[in-house]
């Protein structure tokens, strides 16, 4: 997959956001990471309120879909107001799907790839390595 210059890369899975954006071009992407950024966890899917049982999701997975909604709020806001150009997503897998469940329009439209691998805690070059094989 090719990483358009200055897109904005989301590293992500139920409990960790890295992002990235890429200073190189196209043809070589070189990732820089940015600062963190503090994500609200509120949103749990699994039904906020609700206890943990069979019927319910237990609380680790409730706060890794409140996670993950919350990322996918911070990418969404910054694609509604203009930030984003281009958006490529690479999350665990059970983190991405839950991740799709909350895309807004405005960032489907800048989502130029998904790659459902967990790579949080690695390299930068590492990340490069995946997108370009994707």
């Amino acid at each position: 997959m090719e990483l358009p210059q200055g897109a904005t890369v989301a590293v992500a899975d139920g409990q960790k956001l890295s992002l990235f954006v890429n200073e190189g071009d196209a043809a070589n992407p070189k990732l820089a990471a940015q600062p963190n950024v503090a994500v609200n966890t509120d949103n749990k899917s699994g039904g906020m309120g609700h206890s943990s049982s069979s019927a319910n999701p237990d609380d680790d997975t409730q706060d890794e879909d409140g996670f993950s909604a919350g990322v996918v709020a911070i990418l969404n806001k910054h694609a509604v107001e203009g930030k984003l150009k281009h958006l490529v997503v690479v999350a665990a897998p059970r983190a991405l799907g839950e991740m799709r469940k909350h895309y807004h329009a405005k960032l489907k439209d800048v989502l130029v790839g998904e790659i459902s691998k967990d790579l949080t805690g690695h390299t930068s070059a590492e990340i490069e390595k995946a997108i370009a094989a994707a």
